[in-house]
Order: structure tokens, then sequence, then C-alpha cells
């Protein structure tokens, strides 16, 4: 298997790279934008540019390697190593000039991710993460929230872009609210895991994630020791994802269950 450590740290070179081409093309102003799924999904010229610089760099030093990403989908040969990216997670954020965006780079190894980096360009924060070798933000290992009452934890969530998806996403959250401290949409899935691995958020929910959104932040969750698992036993994926610490995980699971999260377009 190839180091996960050595993974790691190419992902985070070229994600600082990357993540620099992004904020210097939010600054000389957003280009090139047009729509994907539905009218309000977004995509700019910014994330097609930082897509091909990543994957470039990558061919350059692992040109075997296949690549999944967000606007391009998956490329190169059948390697060692899937590498799973997005170039601009939050790109509506982006769009407005709102500092909560990332790039996102996961490394798979057999189908599991062994190595990822968030970054926020923005700000500068950084998360990091391999298997079995602990989640950490600027040198500090993460730990999740200490937080065990789900009346009393903050939960972070995301919508869909399709009109139908939102009103069934709405019904959820009315039926959650009222049985926890607060709600909180920061628009990057990427960051809001990474906020649940390092306790800004006590937890984080999901439904509609694609690999390239949860992938780096899954394992930063998950090494910060948060379960991060779909319903009823299924693996994290696009009807749900939710992270959250063990004292928290069923509570949440069990409600969202109940309501019919991961159901609905």
């Amino acid at each position: 298997m190839p180091d996960a450590a050595e993974l790691l740290a190419i992902a985070v070179e070229i994600v600082r790279e990357a993540g620099e081409t992004a904020r210097r093309m939010r600054v000389e102003g957003v280009s090139g934008v047009t729509t994907k799924s539905t009218d309000t999904d977004v995509v700019t010229a910014a994330d097609r540019a930082v897509e091909r610089q990543v994957v470039d760099a990558l061919r350059a030093r692992r040109p075997h390697d296949v690549v999944l990403g967000e606007e391009y989908g998956a490329s190169g040969a059948r390697g060692d190593v899937r590498w799973i990216l997005d170039p601009i997670d939050g790109t509506v954020n982006y769009l407005y000039d709102l500092p909560q965006y990332a790039v996102s780079l996961a490394a798979e190894v057999d189908g599991q991710v062994v190595a990822g980096v968030v970054r926020n360009p923005a700000t500068g924060a950084e998360w990091t993460a391999t298997l079995g070798g602990g989640a950490y933000r600027a040198g500090e290992r993460l730990h999740g929230s200490p937080q065990t009452e789900l009346g009393q934890a903050l939960v972070g969530t995301g919508f869909g872009y399709d009109p139908a998806r939102r009103v069934h996403q709405a019904g959820v959250l009315h039926g959650l609210l009222g049985h926890v401290r607060d709600i909180r949409r920061f628009g990057s899935a990427a960051l809001d895991l990474c906020a649940a691995a390092g306790g800004q958020l006590d937890a984080f929910y999901e439904k509609g994630l694609n690999p390239w959104d949860h992938a780096a932040g899954g394992l930063v969750a998950t090494e910060a020791g948060l379960v991060v698992a779909g319903l009823g036993g299924a693996p994290p994926g696009l009807d749900m994802v939710v992270a959250a610490p063990p004292a928290l995980f069923k509570p949440l699971h069990d409600r969202l269950a109940e309501m019919d999260a991961a159901g609905g377009p």
C-alpha cells in the first residue's frame, strides 16, 4: 500500500498551490459562471482552473493514478491510488465573496480513504488527516466535541439545489430544530465536517453529498473520533452523511431516520 503520509504530503503541497489560485481568481473577480444541475447550482472559471491545476500536478507526481474531480469526472490509468477532488467546495459562497469555501483532496487506496486535506484559501485554515494517524489543524490534534446531549448540540447541515429536495430537507429541519440547541448552514460540507472534527460544530448531517464533498472532510472527522456514516448501517454517501461524536451519533441518527431524512427526492 502506498504510504499515507507520503500521499498526504503530496496532497498538502498541491492543495496549497491550488488554493492560492482560487484566492487570486476571487480577488480578480469571478468569471465564466455557468450552471449545472439546476439554475442555482453554479460553477465558475475558477472551479475549472483549479481542477485542471490539481490534475496536472498529480499527473506530474503520480502519472498512473486515477483522479476523480467534481467538474471533469474521472481520468487517468488504473493505478494504486484514486484521488478525489473538489476544486472549490462552496462555490456559491465563492461567487458571493463569502470566506467559507475550500479546496478538498483525498487519496483513496482499495476503496478506503487514507489521506486527506481540506484548505480554506480565504482564511488559510487547513485540516489534514491520515488513516489511523489522527486529524490535525495547525499542528493541533482534533478530538471533536465533548457534548453528549443532543438537545444542547449545535448541528450543521446543508441543502441541495433541486427545489423538491429542499422542500423535503426543510421538513426534516423543522422536525429536528426543536430537539437541538440550534442549526448552522455555512455552505461547504468539507468545512462543516472539519468544524465538527474541531468541535466548532457538535455534529453534522446532509443528504446528497458526492464523494468529493465528503472524502477528505469525512476522514478528518473520523480521525478526530467522530462516527461518520449513513442511516441504518449504510456507509456515508448520497443518501446521507452523518458525522457526530459517539454520544451524539445515535440520538441524531435515530431522529433523522424517524423523519426519513435519507428519503425524498
